[in-house]
């Protein structure tokens, strides 16, 4: 882990115990904004993960890197039938089909795993009309 266990996020340990679950995976990733009343996807991305070394931090950086101003992430955790991460073209279908979900129902990030900027648990609730 890249930061002290006093320092862990809860990102940090949700990466440790997904993958102490599943090995490696593919994660499927959406990228949000968190407005007062709303959650806007904003982009989204994949990427295999082969270890649980990963900090947040890093995390954070390589979404700074989207050049887009985000306020949280979504991370949704796929295998491929036999295990291990999907490949490329899979991978693209789930994060589409992801897309379209959300897109569809806000409520459906909650089927995943929902981090704001600084790494901790957060979750979208619906609003009731006003």
């Amino acid at each position: 882990m890249s930061t002290s266990d006093a320092e862990e996020t809860e990102f940090e340990t949700w990466i440790v115990e997904e993958f102490a679950e599943r090995r490696a995976f593919t994660a499927l990733v959406i990228l949000v904004e968190i407005g007062e009343t709303d959650v806007r996807p904003l982009s989204s991305t994949y990427f295999a993960v082969v270890g649980d070394d990963v900090g947040w931090p890093e995390i954070a950086a390589l979404f700074s890197g989207a050049g887009i101003a985000w306020d949280g992430a979504a991370f949704f955790a796929i295998s491929a039938a036999g295990g291990g991460p999907l490949d490329n073209a899979a991978a693209r279908a789930e994060l589409g089909e992801l897309e379209r979900r959300v897109k569809a129902d806000r409520l459906t990030i909650n089927e995943g795993h929902f981090f704001d900027k600084q790494g901790r648990r957060v979750m979208v609730e619906e609003v009731p009309p006003q």
